[in-house]
Formats: C-alpha cells, sequence, structure tokens
C-alpha cells in the first residue's frame, strides 16, 4: 500500500513539471562572412538557467544538449561561406527566475556573454551584452517559452553587434580569459595616464586607449561652452564624438551636453541625473538640448518649465563608464 501511495505521488510531482528546451531557431546573419570558426566557452560556474513557475506548474528552461554544442551547432548551420575570424564567445551567465506578484507572475532573464577574435597572440575582446530583461504573465502567460525565446533573440542580435565591432589591440592569454576584463582594463592607457591629451575622441576605443582625433581644434561660443571641433577649417558639432579634453580636463558627451569624467578607485565616472541621460518633455518626447541649440533627440521639442523643475529636484548620481563599450553602467533604480 505504502508503494502504491508513493508512487502516485510521485506520478503526481512529475506531471506537474515541464522542461522547455531553448529553441535556437533564429540564427545571427553573418552577411559579410565575419565567421570562419565559431567557438563556445561556457564559463557558468552553475550550468543550470532556471525554473519558473507556468501555469501552475514548474517549468524547467535547458538547452537540448548542453550551451557549448547547441550554440555552435546553430551558428554553424547557419553559416554558407567561410569568413575571416575565429568568433569566441564566452558564455559567462544565463539565469531565469521568477517573482510572484498579487495577479501575476514576472519572469526575469538575465545573460551576460562577450566575444573575441582568437589570435595567435591570445583572445582580442570584441563586445560584450550585460542585460536583465522581464516578461509578465499578464502579457504573455507562457513565461517559459517566452523567456527562451528572449534568449534567442538577445543572443542573435548580440552576435551580429559583435561582427560590427572592432577588436581591441590588446590581448588576453587563455589562461586569462576567466578574468578579461580586469586584465584589459588595467592596460588601459587613459587610466594609467598622469595627463590627459587635449582633443575630441570619436568613440570609446580611441577615448579609453587614449588617442585624440588629430589635427582637431576646440571650439567654444561666447559663453565658454565648447560647441565643435575643427579640423583645416572644417567643423563637426561636438555632438558627434564620444568624450573631449579641455585643459586637461576630460568631458564625456551626453544628450544635454557634456559632464565634466571623474576617476575613482573603481574606474571613470560621471556625475549626472536620470533626466540628463534619458531627457524628455511633460508629454514623453525625447529631446537634447545644449547651450547653443538643440542637439539629438526630437528637433524642436525644448524642455518645459514644469519638467525643468522636476529635475531640479533630482540628485546626481555616480553613473560609471564601461571601459570595454563604452556604454553607461547604471547604479540601481537610476532607470
Amino acid at each position: 500500500m505504502k508503494k502504491v501511495i508513493v508512487f502516485l505521488l510521485l506520478s503526481v510531482f512529475l506531471s506537474a513539471q515541464k522542461t522547455e528546451l531553448i529553441n535556437l531557431s533564429r540564427p545571427p546573419k553573418d552577411n559579410k562572412n565575419f565567421i570562419k570558426t565559431f567557438t563556445v566557452i561556457d564559463q557558468r560556474s552553475d550550468k543550470n538557467i532556471g525554473t519558473i513557475m507556468d501555469h501552475s506548474k514548474e517549468v524547467t528552461v535547458a538547452f537540448e544538449h548542453d550551451a557549448v554544442k547547441d550554440l555552435q551547432d546553430w551558428v554553424d548551420e547557419s553559416k554558407t561561406t567561410q569568413g575571416r575570424n575565429d568568433l569566441v564567445l564566452l558564455l559567462e551567465d544565463l539565469k531565469i527566475s521568477d517573482e510572484q506578484k498579487e495577479k501575476s507572475t514576472v519572469g526575469k532573464l538575465q545573460l551576460r556573454a562577450s566575444t573575441f577574435i582568437k589570435k595567435a597572440d591570445g583572445y582580442h575582446f570584441l563586445y560584450r551584452k550585460d542585460t536583465v530583461t522581464t516578461v509578465s504573465s499578464r502579457v504573455n502567460p507562457f513565461l517559459a517559452q517566452n523567456l527562451s525565446r528572449k534568449f534567442t533573440m538577445i543572443l542573435s542580435d548580440f552576435l551580429e553587434d559583435s561582427y560590427k565591432k572592432e577588436a581591441l589591440e590588446l590581448s588576453v592569454p587563455e589562461q586569462d580569459l576567466p578574468r578579461y576584463a580586469e586584465v584589459l582594463t588595467d592596460q588601459l592607457d587613459i587610466l594609467k595616464a598622469d595627463q590627459l591629451k587635449d582633443g575630441v575622441y570619436k568613440d570609446y576605443h580611441s577615448f579609453f586607449n587614449h588617442r585624440p582625433e588629430p589635427g582637431f581644434v576646440l571650439e567654444t561660443n561666447a559663453k565658454g561652452v565648447v560647441t565643435k571641433a575643427v579640423n583645416s577649417g572644417d567643423k563637426t558639432a561636438i555632438r558627434r564624438f564620444y568624450a573631449f579634453v579641455q585643459n586637461g580636463v576630460a568631458y564625456k558627451i551626453i544628450p544635454v551636453g557634456y559632464a565634466e569624467i571623474l576617476k575613482s578607485d573603481k574606474g571613470l565616472f560621471i556625475e549626472v541625473k536620470k533626466a540628463e541621460l534619458f531627457p524628455e518633455s511633460s508629454n514623453g518626447a525625447m529631446i537634447g538640448v545644449m547651450a547653443g541649440g538643440l542637439i539629438g533627440g526630437v528637433i524642436g521639442v525644448a524642455i518645459d518649465a514644469g519638467a525643468q523643475s522636476r529635475r531640479n529636484r533630482i540628485p546626481e548620481q555616480e553613473v560609471y563608464l564601461d571601459p570595454l563599450t563604452g556604454q553607461y553602467i547604471l547604479p540601481e533604480g537610476f532607470k
């Protein structure tokens, strides 16, 4: 009798469980034959992706075989012509979880991965994706399936973006890949320089490698605000650059102008408000305002008095600059 009860309980338990296999149905497009070979290194300490509640059942999201085989097959099958580069995907984190709300469930996908080009002297960093995305059962009741598809779409877009990036000249030995960010950051010239070079920096590559664009001179307006960079008579709006240095002080271009770049033991950061990185008018339209004229956003839209008043009440926060991607590392609760 006891055996029958245990069997029935086990049957009920198993029937309440399900596995959602990651559906790798949308491979990245390699239109310019970027990839010669594709290798996946699964660096995750925990290879389990996670289990969430979906329609009152526990659903486990998993690869059909494992991350290395499935992802390598996925990309290899999409290649039609052999390309130029030995691309390496370093999978650092992949987790799903859920949070029960009063009348719904919110599923969360957390993904961190980086790409490199493998050469004779080591691994050259290309790009990194570190993101969290959520979906509510109110919007899509099939949480596990939806998160699985989101993972595929995000990873496909990430790889396609990687194909367009310029690899760092600095390399990382294979044994140092687990701590590649630390190894590369320690070598960046901008973080080691005693004195910064004046000029404009077209992108994060040139800025963190401390290489200003040759021949450019900064131009200011009547109020002393830097508005343009001039090279042999050709003028370029300062908003077209990533950053600039004036009199040894670095500034990061942001939608509302620019902010001084400061340094701490954690890296480089700017002190800004959310409304200065993600500006919008009272009707929600994105804008960009700078002394001397509007930049970016929706031209012709200005910050009204109410919006400006709200901005003035919000304290500034430290937003760090990712030295390997140039992107903002937003503090918790910032956006």
